[in-house]
């Protein structure tokens, strides 16, 4: 090929090597993939304004002047301004039930200290907004925004030199942020980890291509791999959006129990649930998860309230280290998660497994 076939619009608009995003809740992780010559967005909506501009600091004296990225939720569904008692007060006693009945038996522990989910960004728009701010203010290169649309956040971050992705589960969706403006969407198919929608990957990624003009459009849902890599690119995309392909990594604080569980799942063994936001949601099967799918079962609260019922059950597990409770946002490309490596050794396999993909396509050596 006379054209590196991994040089695309979204490495020139990054300043990357390679058009591989990673999406991490770990520094550690951000930092290594985007020394590595990739790109990292590191999430950020379960942290405090003043956690967000230490982090923003640290990444910024180990990357040299490379960008990054920072994640954080918008979801317009969101209360104004709800004190987080008058959130739980609307809970009903009937959810509750039915969270203790759980707890009891499956004898879920306590959380040891303050429950982190609240103080979720997706809680109301006031504490999103904060956050927000601390973007803004810190002009971050490029700004994601995994829930929600960014549309109203264009202006300003642009008068800022800063960029704005969005992340879509629909066509629809991605229309409305295109004509909005966004500087790139990440269309998110089914197979995702987190927050995802309906629509399979090979499904909406070619759709939003076929619309998105000169905007660069990031795939999303099961990439793990280089041939997940390649086959995006053939799909029209600029890039790939990963996840689940850190969290095992030797840099990832995710806690070593989960790293575990990644490493022996499978893509049956995760769970497209609403049990735990009130929005549909990819993770790995848990108690919580398939009471919640039970004949009988009371029916989901929306968000953020479901995410507030959810959360003692989540903290108390984490907090004790019970691997038989735990879960983790994890896509149904886990299976292809054998062992732990460093993040600069996945991102070196991703981009040498999507040449070699390549070069069977095609015929040519790289």
């Amino acid at each position: 090929m006379t054209k590196d076939p991994l040089r695309t619009k979204l490495c020139d608009m990054l300043g990357i090597e390679y058009p591989i995003v990673a999406f991490t809740h770990c520094k550690d992780v951000a930092v290594a993939v985007i020394n590595s010559g990739g790109f990292a967005v590191l999430g950020e909506a379960m942290h405090t304004p003043d956690e967000i501009v230490a982090d923003i600091k640290w990444i910024r004296e180990r990357v040299e002047g490379r960008p990054f990225g920072i994640d954080l939720v918008l979801p317009a569904s969101s209360p104004l301004s709800e004190t987080l008692d008058d959130m739980l007060a609307k809970i009903p006693e009937t959810h509750r039930e039915f969270a203790r009945k759980i707890k009891q038996e499956f004898d879920v522990p306590d959380p040891k200290g303050p429950v982190a989910l609240h103080q979720w960004g997706g809680l109301n728009q006031e504490i999103a907004r904060r956050q927000l701010d601390v973007l803004l203010d810190e002009r971050v290169p490029v700004i994601a925004s995994g829930l929600g649309s960014p549309a109203f956040i264009l202006d300003a971050a642009h008068e800022r030199g800063m960029k704005v992705f969005g992340l879509v589960g629909k066509t629809r969706q991605a229309r409305r942020q295109l004509e909005a403006g966004v500087d790139a969407i990440i269309a998110q198919g089914y197979d995702a980890a987190g927050h995802t929608g309906a629509v399979g990957t090979f499904s909406i990624v070619p759709d939003v291509v076929s619309i998105a003009g000169d905007t660069p459009i990031i795939a999303a849902g099961g990439v793990t791999t280089g041939r997940h890599l390649a086959a995006a690119l053939c799909l029209g995309a600029a890039g790939v959006w990963t996840g689940t392909l850190w969290l095992a990594s030797r840099e990832s604080d995710v806690d070593m129990i989960i790293k575990e569980k990644l490493l022996a799942a499978g893509a049956e063994d995760t769970s497209w649930s609403k049990s735990i936001s009130g929005m549909t949601m990819r993770v790995l099967k848990c108690p919580w998860t398939e009471e919640w799918a039970k004949s009988g079962a009371p029916e989901v609260l929306p968000a953020p309230y479901q995410m507030l019922l959810s959360s003692d059950y989540i903290q108390g597990a984490n907090d004790n280290r019970r691997g038989d409770l735990m879960t983790e946002a994890a896509g149904q490309g886990v299976g292809f998660l054998t062992s732990m490596k460093p993040a600069r050794q996945i991102v070196f396999d991703m981009v040498e497994g999507a040449l070699d993909a390549l070069e069977q396509l095609t015929g040519e050596p790289e």
